[in-house]
This record gives C-alpha cells, sequence and structure tokens, in this order.
C-alpha cells in the first residue's frame, strides 16, 4: 500500500510548483505579453524591411525613385546631391573603378533619413547582376553616367570603351526594357561630333566622331534611338562639353585617379600643379587653327550640367525622344584656361607645351538655343576664374581627395 503524505506532496527538485494562487498573477503577464507581441507584429509590418523588403523595391506616389548609375564619380555624384536635395529616391550602382566611395559616404552622412539612398556596389557589364539590380528595386527613372571617359585612353584601350559604354547601356536598356523603367536620361558627349566644319555645333551637326571615346557614345546612342522607335519610353539625350568646377558648399569635387592624371581633364591637371602633385602642367597641342595655336573648348560647370539634367528628366515626355547639346555657347582657348587657372589658385604654374594629343580635336563649341527654349535652361556660371575658385577651394582641403576607396 502506498503511503499517503496527508500534508501534500513536496514538489521535486528542479520542477515548477504551481500555486493557484498566483493564477491571477501570471494570466497578467500572459496578456501583457500578447499586448507587446500584437504591438511588435503592428510595427514590424508597418516597416520598410518587413519580409525582406524595402522603400527602394516598391513604387509609392509622390516619390520618384532614380537609379544613377557612375553616382560615385565626379559629375554622376554632383547629380546624385541635386536629386537628394529636390527629394527624389536615389540608388546608386558604381563598381568604383573610377569613382569614390567617399563622395557616396558624404551623401550619405548628408541624407541619413532611411529610404532617402542606397549604394550598390556592381558592374554594370555583368548582365546578372544589373537584372538583379533591376529585380529589386522599384526604379522610376535612370539617369546613365556610368563610363570611363577619357578621349587619350579610348585611342590606347578603344575595346575597353565599346564595353564599357556601347556594350553596358545595351544591358541597361534590356534590363529597362524587361522591367518597365519608362525613363532615361543618357549622358553623351560632344565628342559625338568629331571636328565639325561649322561652329557653333547644333543638335543637327553631323556626328562624325574621330575617337574611340566619341564612337563608343554614338554607338550607343544609335541603340538607344533605334530601341526608342518600338517602345513608349521617355528618352532625353544630353551632349555635354567640357566639365568643370565643383559643389558650390565644398562638399564634393573632382578626385580622378592618379594613374590617370596623364589622360584626365586639364582641371585636374593644373590643380595637381598648383598642389605640387606635378612638377607643372602639359599643354598638348600648340600649332591648332586658332587664334592662339591651342584648343578651343566650351567650358560648363558641373552645377549648370547637373541643373540640366534634372530639368531633361522634368520634361521627359512618354514615346518622346529628345537631343540637347549642354554648354555655355562660348569657346575658350586652353591658353585661356590655363591663366584663369592661374589667377584662382595663386599659383604661376609651370607650363610645358608639346605635341598634339591623338584623338583630339581644334574647336568645339556649342549651340545651347535648343535646350535653352525647350527646358528653359541656360549656363548660369560662364565665369571661368570663378568656377575654377570655386573647386580649387575643395581640392586645397582634400589634397589626397577623398581618400582611399
Amino acid at each position: 500500500m502506498i503511503p499517503v503524505n496527508r500534508r501534500g506532496t513536496q514538489p521535486r527538485a528542479g520542477m515548477e510548483y504551481f500555486d493557484a494562487r498566483r493564477k491571477p498573477h501570471n494570466l497578467g503577464k500572459v496578456v501583457v505579453a500578447l499586448v507587446l507581441i500584437t504591438l511588435c507584429i503592428f510595427v514590424l509590418k508597418q516597416s520598410p524591411v518587413f519580409g525582406g523588403t524595402s522603400v527602394f523595391s516598391r513604387h509609392e506616389p509622390g516619390v520618384t525613385h532614380v537609379l544613377v548609375t557612375g553616382g560615385a564619380g565626379y559629375i554622376g555624384s554632383h547629380a546624385s546631391l541635386r536629386l537628394l536635395k529636390d527629394n527624389y529616391r536615389v540608388t546608386i550602382v558604381d563598381n568604383l573603378s573610377r569613382g569614390n566611395k567617399g563622395a557616396v559616404k558624404v551623401l550619405q552622412e548628408l541624407f541619413p533619413e532611411p529610404g532617402r539612398l542606397q549604394f550598390i556596389y556592381a558592374d554594370l557589364g555583368d548582365q546578372k547582376s544589373v537584372n538583379k539590380i533591376f529585380a529589386e528595386n522599384a526604379f522610376d527613372a535612370v539617369m546613365h553616367f556610368a563610363a570611363v571617359a577619357y578621349v587619350g585612353e579610348s585611342t590606347l584601350e578603344p575595346l575597353r570603351y565599346y564595353h564599357n559604354i556601347t556594350s553596358n547601356t545595351l544591358l541597361i536598356l534590356e534590363a529597362m526594357a524587361s522591367h518597365g523603367v519608362k525613363t532615361l536620361i543618357y549622358s553623351s558627349t560632344c565628342a559625338t561630333y568629331g571636328e565639325p566644319e561649322k561652329m557653333p555645333i547644333i543638335e543637327t551637326t553631323p556626328q562624325l566622331p574621330i575617337n574611340p571615346y566619341g564612337k563608343a557614345k554614338k554607338m550607343a546612342e544609335d541603340i538607344i534611338l533605334d530601341f526608342s522607335k518600338r517602345t513608349d519610353m521617355a528618352v532625353m539625350i544630353l551632349r555635354y562639353f567640357n566639365v568643370i568646377g565643383s559643389d558650390p558648399e565644398g562638399r564634393l569635387g573632382e578626385a580622378p585617379r592618379p594613374e590617370l592624371r596623364e589622360h584626365g581633364r586639364i582641371s585636374g591637371a593644373c590643380f595637381d600643379a598648383a598642389l605640387g602633385i606635378l612638377p607643372g602642367l602639359k599643354v598638348k597641342g600648340t600649332d591648332y587653327p586658332t587664334a592662339d595655336g591651342t584648343c578651343i573648348r566650351d567650358y560648363i560647370d558641373v552645377t549648370d550640367l547637373v541643373d540640366a539634367h534634372v530639368k531633361a528628366l522634368d520634361k521627359a515626355e512618354p514615346s518622346k525622344v529628345s537631343i540637347y547639346n549642354v554648354g555655355t555657347g562660348r569657346g575658350r582657348s586652353v591658353k585661356e584656361f590655363v591663366d584663369a587657372c592661374k589667377q584662382a589658385t595663386g599659383v604661376d604654374i609651370k607650363v610645358e607645351y608639346l605635341s598634339r594629343r591623338p584623338g583630339d580635336y581644334a574647336e568645339v563649341f556649342s549651340d545651347p538655343t535648343k535646350i535653352n527654349n525647350e527646358l528653359n535652361w541656360t549656363a548660369q556660371h560662364t565665369n571661368l576664374k570663378e568656377s575654377l575658385s570655386v573647386a580649387w577651394r575643395w581640392q586645397k582641403s582634400h589634397p589626397r581627395g577623398y581618400g582611399t576607396n
């Protein structure tokens, strides 16, 4: 016979003792926990990351989501800054081969709010990566800046330029078509015109490029134009001239790779010489049929250039292709530019005059009448010394550019 402990069985070690008198207290805890769990689920469902999605992956009324290819580069970063200031949602895609992560970091610090800016490290020559980017993001428009862009380098590495410019643009177009992205703002160049017989250049001036950079850009334009005939895509092609300057508030600037100084823009070479990074400035070509023997170019401030892009985005219409020259309408010689750079930096830069650079042309400047009339755009920063002074302030405070990538 099993003995009965009439005083109650004592709980064994490791077992919880249940006391009916504690039941109301435990029930209260359960109710509170259920309320908290319900609240957490509700908050999570409102979160942009609930279910593995983000605000970048869905269209929202009143929000325009722009993919900026090459957005870590000189022009692309300035365009991203302007878009963000104007309350666009921005996704930057860049492989950092020419761009700077430091520029992206500046933008991230300026616009830290969720859903404003994201950076994707990817190569636009990789079709799988491009398709994945478009599949995972809801873009409303594409600003396609990404490209290698040095005339001299293009004559040395032509295949690289055709791959990077022409082929990559084709992949972007295919992805836009597959995922229903209907607006393209394409970054093109006056190099597609080559060396026209008549100045200034208008949009209908024959395109006869004389270097692989210009040829690759023209091929990309041709692909866009042929494709647009069979779609309702809104297309803006901006052919711009020689870009100078930087953000007036000193947040962004131009920071080319040191190994590309030989091929880079003359403004970068001037600043490097003024900083003592280079022993002097090399001017290539003094026997052109111009007033002082040096090339004549149309220098457009980057602030004006990105303003043209935003206006183009605002005016883009379905089933319509528009092409615009983006320049000041005034040609300046390289010697004029060097003199302005000396004044802006306050440094008597040593200048060495050399023979012509392969692929260069004597005189190129724009007639911006069409963009003035149709987009209400006019260059505002046309004083060479002032634009260079703004850029020089950034260069002096960033002697190593943005630092290491």
